[in-house]
């Protein structure tokens, strides 16, 4: 190996140690974390995800560990930390805490967002972004998992919505369904709505294609007769079935 092989070498070591550095744990900007939220903690699965329009409110029930680590879900990009904000911590006494507290902490890592909790059973809240009307994310704790859609939204009719797994049920309080699977270990779970305003729309759209279609139809079958009508009155459509050809012998002169 030459010199330069040695200096191309010595600079793509140099290149992967510097992208390296990128890649360690990071702490979320402390206003970020002890931003004001308010959160339903009296929830019934062991993690609930209140959604709106731009962003999400999680509450997740923590049993017998001193951290919770979170993710999202990429199909391409793989699986990344999660931008959180507004974090929370209450007590299974009631306590509610924010990230003021020393003990309740959130690092980004390369690919997971990692909170420290101030005590071992609790309740974890925490706010993040969203956006298009989908929200998935991937299985943090084994058990119930609970997805509250924003007002007005519906899952249920084939091709418009979507929920997975499978096993799921839903309930409708309000003008809120809620999307529930009882128990989950692993994988993801995920749910594709539409807003109820969308029926109206698709079904306006489908009627006025279907009125289309037939004035349309109508628009060439007119036009269809019209050019017969001009076709009979200049003589084109010429009758032959009476013709006999040949059936009185063969022309004058040739009998």
């Amino acid at each position: 190996m030459n010199r330069r092989h040695y200096l191309a070498a010595g600079a793509l070591l140099a290149v992967v140690l510097l992208a390296g550095c990128g890649l360690g744990p990071s702490e979320i900007p402390e206003e970020d974390l002890s931003e004001n939220a308010t959160y339903d903690w009296d929830v019934n699965a062991t993690a609930t995800f209140d959604i709106s329009r731009s962003s999400y409110a999680a509450v997740v029930n923590v049993t017998n560990s001193s951290e919770l680590a979170v993710w999202r879900r990429d199909p391409i990009e793989g699986d990344n930390p999660v931008n959180l904000r507004a974090l929370q911590f209450r007590y299974r006494n009631g306590t509610v805490v924010n990230a003021t507290h020393a003990n309740l902490t959130a690092t980004r890592n390369q690919d997971r967002t990692v909170i420290g909790l101030p005590a071992r059973d609790g309740l974890v809240g925490y706010t993040a972004a969203r956006a298009d009307k989908q929200f998935g994310t991937p299985v943090f704790v084994e058990g119930s998992y609970e997805i509250v859609l924003p007002p007005d939204a519906r899952v249920g009719i084939p091709l418009l919505s979507q929920a997975g797994p499978g096993g799921w049920s839903s309930s409708v309080e309000g003008d809120r369904m809620t999307v529930r699977w009882d128990n989950v270990s692993s994988g993801s779970v995920s749910v594709r709505y539409y807003l109820q305003r969308d029926i109206i729309l698709f079904g306006s759209l489908a009627a006025i294609m279907v009125v289309a279609g037939v004035a349309g139809t109508l628009y060439y079958r007119r036009k269809i007769r019209e050019l017969e009508g001009k076709r009979e009155d200049l003589g084109l459509d010429v009758e032959t079935e009476d013709d006999d050809f040949g059936d009185d012998g063969p022309p004058p002169g040739m009998r």
